[in-house]
């Protein structure tokens, strides 16, 4: 195997063909019967056809003939092994083999040439990668990480770019730094205003439109003809305002992005953004990675998601931990006192934990649950105000449930259908979900009353048989002069008209057998008290009553 002359011999066909002979070769029935297979293989379970295949045209081993099956991946071999029951060999001579197979396999299989067995390959890497990579485009999470990434930039670079105007137009119009403290609304009026000598009062209601006030609209006209800065030629001019307008476009670029990424989110995740808001509860969803992600961290991890440095610095020197991360820039934590930050960090947390779990694992989103979810954190914030207790977990969720449930076939609550192309489909969907539970539940229920029923039967019956039982045996005590006891046994026949009159089942006769201490001490409580009593000479005297009869 590592000698150079056997890897040379696996190149040539005549050399490899002297080492492998085909015996048995089943093509795929169709393109999606090969990816069913290749599907199975990746995952390391047995196909169907292949578990066919292995059956039918591996010979039996026995004491002499011993059969090892070479298998390239090791999780396949060990299903093999386990379902099978052959002994499977990986690594070693066998991927040798397997390689000259691949690099020989058109001329081991007549009628089958190196460009159809290339094609063949090629069509099934195609269809075997999308199959991977599929999902659903109307749930995709990618979309708001790549979203929400470009809106942390365009905030830096809008500020940056805004900055850079303001330093390049204060040269020539300084005061308006002071009145118009916005770089949205400063940019907007140097584009307006340009040169600051050509404004006059018939601009006024211009300036009004964009700064939204009277007075300080009053006020830059006033400071225009008063101002200290330097003239600028035409051509710096336009480059100023040129790059106005860029940063303005990218302004107006921003909120766009800002309405698509709410959107998304009441798509993939509704609960999440409503509870927490969708800036916050996207940039949760990008530091996890995916919404699957998220809803696998547990509270405590989302409570400092964001956070990684400091915790470890604080690990680190021994120092304190810290109590949020990401979710610092919700409201709830910035309402809170100082005292009780960490405290409504936690449960927003672990509410947060909640309201991802929804998301990732519902079929149908909805904003109910991130709703009452708000609610419960503003009770808390109130409790920790007020004192006033908040209401409890679970009546919450029972309300929750009862809001999204269907009740006379129309919708309770504030349903948000996003990226449905029909809303009836939709609600058909839902009642046939529903009808299903129900039924689910009427047949539990018809089980659960026919366990009972037939428990009640058999109650009855052995109650009946034990009675029967009892009747057969009676005994009688009596007493003779010399206060001896003698207990005779009198066994009470009956006829099977008597016992079929009095309800009972017919006993079979059955053999006497010795009974066991437990049947006679049952026996013995079914029989009258007997007390004892003390003679003059000493002995026990003991009285009875005869057990009456039927």
């Amino acid at each position: 195997m590592l000698l150079p002359q056997v890897e040379e011999s696996v190149l040539s066909v005549g050399k490899f063909n002297t080492i492998v002979q085909l015996t048995a070769f089943s093509p795929f029935k169709s393109a999606q019967s090969a990816l069913e297979n290749i599907n199975a293989i990746s995952e390391g379970i047995i196909h169907a056809d292949l578990k066919l295949f292995l059956e039918t045209n591996i010979p039996p081993s026995g004491k002499k003939r011993k059969v090892v099956l070479g298998v390239a991946d090791g999780k396949i071999g060990a299903a093999v092994q386990e379902e099978l029951g052959v002994s499977c060999q990986t690594g070693g001579v066998v991927a040798e083999i397997l390689r000259g197979i691949r690099l020989h396999f058109h001329s081991l299989v007549k009628g089958l040439t190196a460009q159809s067995a290339s094609k063949a390959q090629l069509g099934l890497g195609h269809s075997y990668s999308r199959a991977k990579v599929k999902f659903n485009v109307n749930r995709a999470d990618n979309m708001i990480i790549q979203s929400i990434a470009l809106l942390d930039q365009l905030d830096k670079d809008i500020n940056t770019f805004a900055m850079r105007v303001r330093e390049w137009y204060g040269y020539h119009f300084p005061e308006l730094i002071k009145i118009i403290s916005d770089n949205y609304t400063y940019c907007c009026l140097a584009k307006l205003i340009g040169n600051r000598k050509e404004l006059s009062s018939e601009s006024l209601e211009a300036l009004e439109e964009v700064v939204m006030d009277s007075a300080k609209a009053q006020a830059i006209l006033e400071a225009s003809k008063s101002s200290m800065g330097m003239d600028i030629s035409p051509i710096d001019l336009i480059n100023i305002e040129s790059f106005s307008s860029r940063v303005i476009s990218l302004a107006e670029y921003r909120k766009g992005l800002q309405e698509y990424l709410r959107s998304k989110m009441s798509q993939v995740a509704p609960n999440l953004a409503a509870l927490i808001g969708e800036v916050v509860g996207a940039r949760l969803i990008s530091h996890a990675g995916s919404l699957t992600n998220l809803a696998k961290y547990p509270a405590s991890t989302v409570q400092i998601l964001g956070a990684e440095k400091a915790l470890f610095r604080a690990l680190k020197t021994r120092g304190n931990t810290p109590k949020y991360g990401l979710i610092f820039h919700s409201t709830f934590i910035g309402r809170a006192a100082a005292k009780n930050k960490g405290r409504i960090s936690r449960y927003l947390a672990n509410k947060c934990t909640i309201a991802s779990r929804i998301d990732c694992f519902s079929e149908i989103p909805t904003s109910v649950f991130g709703d009452k979810l708000r609610e419960q954190v503003e009770e808390r914030l109130s409790f920790y105000e007020t004192g006033e207790a908040p209401r409890k977990n679970i009546d919450v969720m029972k309300e929750a449930v009862a809001e999204a449930s269907w009740s006379s076939g129309d919708l309770l609550g504030d349903f948000r259908f996003v990226a449905t192309d029909d809303a009836s489909e939709v609600t058909a969907e839902l009642k046939r979900k529903i009808e299903k539970k129900e039924k689910k539940k009427k047949k539990k229920e018809k089980r659960r009353l026919e366990a009972l029923a037939t428990a009640e039967e058999e109650e009855k019956e052995m109650k009946a048989q034990s009675n029967g039982e009892a009747s057969h045996l009676c005994l009688s005590v009596s007493f003779n002069e010399n206060d001896e006891a003698e207990v005779v046994k009198k066994k009470k026949k009956r006829s099977i008209s008597d016992v079929s009159e009095n309800g009972v089942s017919e006993i079979p006769p059955t053999k006497k057998k010795k009974k066991s201490k437990e049947v006679m001490q049952e026996e013995a409580e079914e029989l009258p008290s007997i007390v004892p009593e003390v003679t003059q000479s000493g002995k026990k005297k003991k009285k009875s009553k005869v057990m009456e009869d039927e």
